[in-house]
């Protein structure tokens, strides 16, 4: 198993605060039954309930060779869909472990802003399934940092914690050094494609310190959401620059427009 890059001190000060709050969550877990983040419904343990588990959309083949947006038929081998043809991303694939509905956009809710730091176990289980191919390849795990006053609001990064998990499961290291956020952006929710990307334009750079992280590697960016996909193109072309092999993206959820079919 490789060694796990050096941690820097914000990195520590958010595991640290992490694992308090898990273990206060434990105690707090004996007096109060513990519920499904999308229905409120009591469970044994963590997750979903029977009747949400059933509503969840797991993403399989057939889907895009780039994107890994699901297609309704399989048309063959490396078959792309529209989008990849028509604006292909700077990263080289994309994979993901379920489709961003309702269910989906609880279980992140819970996470990111719900202090539900148990569901990040399950949710970054199923992402290294997904992601069992571009594991395979990649070389360290990179995840989207936050700006560090939206770190330091939410106390930790969720993208951080999900490639931890994944990084134990899949014998990978964590390079938090390679990618720092220089721009403090508003939030993507309510913008189209063409304003998520002017958003996060030149919000992303490969510091001194993180450039032997990059340089020559194959990498793999961890993130929860992938929605226009805007914050990890803009990630991998600042990998990229810094002299990255190649980039691939892994999330644990991507909105996904109905109905279109490959071509």
């Amino acid at each position: 198993m490789q060694r796990e890059v050096t941690e820097g001190p914000a990195t520590r000060l958010a595991r640290l605060t992490a694992a308090l709050r898990a273990s206060l969550g434990l105690v707090v877990n004996v007096a109060l039954p513990q519920l499904c983040p999308s229905c409120r419904e009591p469970v044994d343990g963590a997750g979903l309930c029977p009747a949400c588990w059933a509503k969840l959309s797991f993403i399989a083949p057939p889907y895009c060779e780039r994107l890994g947006i699901p297609f309704p038929f399989d048309g063959g081998p490396g078959l792309l869909s529209m989008e990849a043809i028509a604006d292909p991303p700077a990263y080289n694939r994309a994979r993901a472990a379920v489709r961003y509905d309702e269910i989906a956009r609880k279980l992140v809710h819970g996470l990111k802003y719900g202090d539900r730091l148990d569901l990040a176990p399950t949710m970054g289980a199923w992402m290294a399934r997904a992601g069992c191919e571009l594991l395979t390849d990649a070389q360290a795990l990179v995840p989207v940092p936050l700006h560090w006053r939206r770190q330091w609001a939410r106390r930790f990064n969720q993208s951080a914690l999900l490639a931890h998990i994944i990084a134990n499961a899949s014998g990978r290291m964590v390079s938090h050094r390679a990618l720092k956020r220089v721009k403090a952006t508003p939030q993507q929710v309510g913008l189209d494609k063409s304003e998520r990307s002017q958003n996060v334009q030149g919000a992303f750079r490969v510091p001194a310190a993180g450039r032997a992280e990059v340089a020559g590697r194959r990498l793999l960016l961890i993130d929860d959401v992938l929605t226009s996909g805007a914050t990890v193109d803009a990630c991998a072309r600042a990998l990229l620059r810094a002299g990255a092999t190649s980039v691939d993206v892994l999330v644990f959820a991507r909105v996904v427009a109905g109905g279109r079919a490959p071509i």
